[in-house]
């Protein structure tokens, strides 16, 4: 921001569509730096508040020889410390009340010995006007469930000996100039019926994201939740990886194998709401309804069920700036995909609105504290891993999103393009092919803020869960169960793999400046996802990946998954996602073909149905020979292979204009031409 009296903030003098909210981004502004101010006044600054997972919590002192356990319950009575080291002796083991409603224990090493440490199981008695309870302390960093009762508890986990990480030398930075994410999720990405393991996962499917040559893996459901159905966003305790996949030694594993692989690791972290449950949760802690949360309908999500955070409450700010920091610090994590930021950012969390006027993003219910928490969680991500990206998982296109704090904005790297797999569902479903409408198709692509960078995808878990469909079974259904042998031609595969691979290329190419696709779609997955729960007799039939479909050498996911490392390959190598956005070249309604130039190549897309041009005219910004480098009509890759790409395709000069050039461009192909220098 200028340091003029009354200069516009950064955001409103790029876009004058703001100028009547200036007061509304200004007070962005301030409020920033108020809370910065206030950080700093009573904990030095920003990177010290978020240390607070080294004071809270069980942490074992080498000066003072024994283990602190340090809890936040301002409304409790007393609190005490139980476990298996005194027999869950509910009186045994007091904590003292110190200021600021924090309580405090300390073990003497030479006291407890080896009745308490590494792997102890612990729980908090919390006494309260209502009574007394068992608890989870609140910065545990691990929880495990009995396996006959399926009850949580804590765990200490502090192993004597450190994880030794290998990866030092690894920068996240240039990933995060253009992500090509693949997001996944542990559990779920074994074939076999139950739960995978972070082991698993680093060896068996790490291998497969590097092969198709994605820079980026996004974790879900990391923070330990009570039930695997929630895919991870009833999150119940914060610092705890889940212990489900294996150890927090595991998942350190995971994350440095993927650092010596070259990929950047990012997390989903869910900081919108939490698990209502009493037992395994923040919920009621200390016995009020207000410590973590709003009390009353503010702290209550009606369409998630779950509990709101008070993100103006400086203890709760502590709470998350504070598990921001840790995943960075103690798992090397690269990054964050923030869940729910719509519903944190609106009192009205987004739901049954309309963003159809700039009012709904300044003035119309907009949670001023949650905006500010967000911008100090996003400088906190800066401070601590140098290079790390965050992608805001917003809806509603709020401006400034992905723009500083001091320019007015929220501080995030990236938002995800949420419209884009909504857009193509809805043509998937509604839509003949006849009825496509380039025009919409590229507009939809092409709409973004300037100077806010995009997440572009045509599908994530979200497309993939039961009650909806992937794109592959939107365009292929049952046809996927009988037709996908390599020596089996059927027209309605044929047709479903020919816009599969075409609907990919095209968002990854006009979407926007990263990439993301969800664990297996990439080979045109043919099932849904549903995890164990009631209604289908808590079986994993669904909960896994089918890794054999694409391993086996006769089906024809191979050439969906070739294609798909081909194209992204391509697409990193000519650095595509960094350069500006798309210009357009050419638009034929007739043919329904989108011609364009971006990265230095060219684009050509050929939607219609049946109409293959021989000989199809374009002009192009530069003269020259151009070869093809993807063809998504390639026999190799289950395409029919009508154009030879053993020949170059030459742009003439012209008298007057742009170079003309001409190629074969069939129907349902899409192909990627370069320039030879």
């Amino acid at each position: 921001m200028s340091k003029k009296k009354n200069a516009l903030p950064v955001l409103v003098q790029d876009d004058a569509w703001l100028e009547p909210y200036v007061k509304e981004v200004q007070a962005r502004i301030e409020r920033f730096d108020q809370a910065v101010e206030n950080i700093k006044a009573s904990h030095k600054g920003l990177k010290t508040f978020a240390k607070a997972y080294q004071y809270f919590g069980i942490t074992y002192s080498k000066k003072d020889k024994g283990w602190y356990y340090r809890e936040w319950a301002p409304a409790a009575k007393a609190l005490f410390l139980i476990g298996d080291f005194n027999d869950w002796n509910r009186e045994a083991t007091p904590l003292e009340r110190l200021d600021n409603g924090v309580w405090q224990v300390f073990l003497p090493k030479k006291t407890v010995g080896k009745s308490f440490g590494h792997q102890s199981l612990v729980k908090v008695h919390v006494v309260t006007e209502k009574g007394g309870t068992d608890r989870i302390p609140a910065y545990i960093r691990r929880a495990v469930q009995d396996p006959q009762t399926h009850d949580f508890t804590g765990q200490v986990w502090w192993p004597e000996k450190a994880f030794e990480w290998t990866d030092k030398d690894f920068d996240p930075a240039p990933v995060g100039q253009a992500p090509i994410i693949y997001e996944a999720h542990v559990g779920m990405a074994q074939e076999a019926e139950g739960v995978g393991t972070y082991r698993q996962f680093a060896d068996e499917v790490l291998p497969r994201i590097k092969a198709l040559g994605y820079n980026c893996v996004q974790l879900m459901a990391v923070q330990e939740h009570p039930y695997y159905g929630s895919f991870g966003y009833h999150v119940s305790n914060f610092f705890a990886p889940s212990s489900r996949f294996g150890t927090p030694e595991d998942l350190k594993f995971l994350v440095n194998k993927a650092h010596e692989m070259g990929l950047a690791v990012i997390m989903d972290l869910v900081h919108s709401h939490a698990v209502k449950n009493l037992a395994e949760g923040l919920n009621n802690f200390d016995g009020s309804e207000g410590q973590y949360f709003h009390e009353g309908g503010r702290g209550y999500h009606t369409s998630w069920d779950s509990k709101l955070f008070n993100y103006g409450k400086p203890e709760v700010q502590q709470f998350l700036l504070a598990n921001v920091r840790y995943w960075l610090e103690e798992f090397h994590f690269d990054g964050y995909r923030f869940d729910g930021v719509t519903s944190m950012l609106y009192f009205h969390h987004g739901d049954f609105t309309e963003f159809d006027h700039y009012d709904k993003y300044f003035k119309d219910g907009v949670e001023w504290d949650a905006l500010t928490y967000l911008q100090l969680a996003n400088d906190v991500v800066g401070k601590v891993r140098k290079g790390a990206f965050t992608i805001a998982e917003d809806m509603s296109g709020m401006p400034g999103m992905c723009r500083k704090p001091k320019e007015g904005g929220v501080g995030f790297d990236f938002r995800l393009g949420m419209g884009l797999p909504d857009f193509w569902i809805k043509y998937l479903k509604e839509k003949r092919d006849e009825d496509w409408d380039i025009h919409e198709m590229w507009g939809v692509m092409t709409n973004r803020r300037w100077k806010e960078k995009t997440i572009a995808y045509a599908e994530s878990h979200d497309q993939a869960i039961v009650g909806d469909k992937t794109v592959a079974f939107w365009l292929m259904d049952k046809e996927m169960y009988w037709h996908m042998q390599k020596d089996d031609p059927h027209v309605l595969i044929d047709r479903g793999m020919a816009l599969h691979k075409m609907i990919r290329l095209f968002t990854l190419a006009l979407g926007g400046e990263g990439y993301l696709n969800f664990i297996g779609n990439e080979f045109g997955h043919p099932e849904w996802i549903d995890f164990p729960r009631q209604g289908n007799d808590w079986s994993y039939k669904y909960a896994r990946r089918q890794w054999s479909l694409v391993d086996n050498p006769n089906l024809k996911y191979q050439y969906l998954n070739g294609f798909d490392g081909a194209m992204v390959q391509c697409m990193e190598q000519e650095e595509v996602l960094r350069a500006p956005q798309a210009q357009q070249l050419n638009m034929d309604t007739h043919n329904k073909t989108v011609i364009f130039e971006r990265g230095n190549l060219i684009f050509l897309f050929n939607f219609h149905p049946s109409h293959s041009v021989p000989d199809y005219a374009f002009h192009v910004p530069q003269a020259g020979s151009y070869q093809i480098v993807l063809d998504t009509d390639a026999a190799n890759m289950g395409g029919h292979g009508r154009v030879a790409h053993d020949v170059s395709y030459e742009a003439a000069k012209q008298p007057e204009g742009w170079p003309l050039m001409k190629v074969y461009l069939p129907s349902r192909t899409a192909l990627v031409l370069k320039r030879q220098d």
